[in-house]
């Protein structure tokens, strides 16, 4: 191969690769501005309209204390995530066609959080829908957009390359969260109430998403898999063909389990800090985004700092660093004194430092596991536990605070998830998991 052919190949594969960071641009804006932040207390405050006296409102009949509807929203929105995700990547791997599918659940969800302008007076049950059809767009879009990171990045780059796409991410996050301070501190400014700032905030979201989205669906290229002739089956009925293929790669399946537990944690956190802040520590609404986009600038420096780390260390050492770090954090926050911003901001701090870093490295070590033509389809479940998707967490929380009254005897719970999450881990031999996958096996991992 002459070095003008080297050349051109490593162009292509870093221009895909920029395109590719894109997609974190567009999507994390929703991660951030719309779940973390505003949608929580926003759709509690909804629902509690809507509530009787009692304090509960009665979705299908169903009685449900209106500060767990968003918790119970969040978690219902796996089950569409787990009945439409493997159906879609094991389509994507046999098609080769992850783009136009890609393109299709972005637009989804960006309509759907576009929609949420019009949550107002007690549309209680308009906000859970919408959360629920973008939360589930957003995990089959994430499973498709990570699918491709195997093929865009060989081995020694893909730490690197995975923790740019986080920190792309957080760097779009922080940019939007500035503007929504802007327009939510001076929203009499602009002549609009509070609330009606906040719909433009939830909808600004959507508009960022669909618009930026144009740029990895330019650049990202569609790969053949060759022919296969196998129908894909229903639902549940596929993510069991899915679990039964893992089965002959049983230390990958122990690794997705690991991660599973540990980053149900996480994304609990994220999407409950926010409920956490404004219902337990009475802080407002002001301080909330402050505090996240203090996360969000920290994330940026987290995610690159730790893709340094995992060079020295390897990627399993680091990510086990870091879920000793949230263990102390999310401790810390239980004795969190109400009404003291300060100390929330420190707890903000903490979770900045690791929550990029320990992300974008089980991605890009569970990248390495998966076995080739397979990517989609393990991917799919994969995100099944990614970016606010897990059920268990926030059902826990939901679920202790229905039984306890206590948001901080809800976030303690949380603390579970950790460190079962790190013994898993830790047993993973990964340097035998890549090699079982049929994978070459970098030199530090």
């Amino acid at each position: 191969m002459s070095a003008d052919t080297v050349r051109a190949e490593a162009f292509d594969r870093q221009r895909e690769q920029r395109g590719w960071y894109f997609y974190d641009w567009a999507c994390s804006v929703y991660s951030t501005s719309v779940l973390t932040v505003f949608l929580g207390p926003y759709l509690t405050s909804v629902a509690k309209d809507a509530a009787d006296p009692d304090g509960f409102v009665h979705p299908l009949g169903i009685p449900v204390r209106a500060g767990s509807f968003f918790a119970y929203s969040v978690s219902l929105s796996v089950i569409v995530a787990v009945l439409v995700m493997p159906l879609v990547g094991a389509a994507a791997d046999r098609s080769g066609r992850k783009k136009p599918l890609l393109g299709v659940a972005a637009y989804v969800g960006a309509a759907a959080t576009t929609g949420m302008f019009f949550l107002d007076g007690d549309r209680y049950l308009l906000g859970g829908l919408l959360l629920i059809v973008a939360n589930a767009a957003q995990s089959v879009a994430m499973m498709l957009y990570n699918s491709y990171l195997p093929q865009i990045a060989p081995p020694e780059e893909r730490d690197a390359v995975s923790s740019r796409g986080w920190a792309f991410g957080y760097a779009a996050g922080s940019l939007v969260l500035i503007a929504n301070l802007v327009l939510y501190l001076a929203h009499d400014t602009f002549g609009v109430s509070e609330p009606m700032a906040v719909r433009i905030c939830l909808a600004s979201a959507g508009l960022w998403w669909g618009a930026f989205t144009l740029i990895p669906l330019s650049r990202l290229r569609d790969r053949r898999s060759g022919p296969r002739t196998e129908p894909t089956a229903p639902g549940f009925r596929q993510l069991a063909a899915t679990v039964r293929h893992m089965r002959r790669h049983p230390l990958t399946l122990s690794f997705l389990l690991a991660y599973l537990v540990y980053n149900d944690g996480i994304q609990t956190v994220i999407s409950q800090a926010s409920v956490y802040g404004s219902e337990e520590l009475g802080l407002g609404q002001s301080t909330l985004i402050a505090a996240i986009l203090l996360v969000q600038v920290l994330a940026v420096a987290g995610a690159l700092g730790m893709g340094r780390l995992a060079r020295t260390y390897g990627a399993k050492r680091t990510i086990l660093g870091s879920l000793v770090a949230w263990t102390v954090t999310l401790a810390a926050g239980y004795f969190l004194p109400a009404g003291a911003p300060v100390w929330f901001f420190v707890l903000a701090a903490g979770i900045g430092l690791v929550l990029g870093g320990s992300q974008a490295l089980s991605r890009s070590l569970f990248s390495h596991l998966v076995p080739p033509g397979k990517e989609a389809e393990y991917f799919s479940a994969y995100e099944m536990s990614d970016r606010g998707m897990s059920w268990l967490g926030p059902l826990l929380f939901g679920i202790t605070y229905q039984l306890t009254g206590s948001y901080r005897d809800a976030i303690i719970s949380l603390v579970a998830f950790f460190v079962i999450g790190f013994v898993l881990l830790a047993r993973v031999p990964v340097r035998r998991a890549i090699g079982d996958a049929g994978n070459p096996v970098p030199e530090r991992i």
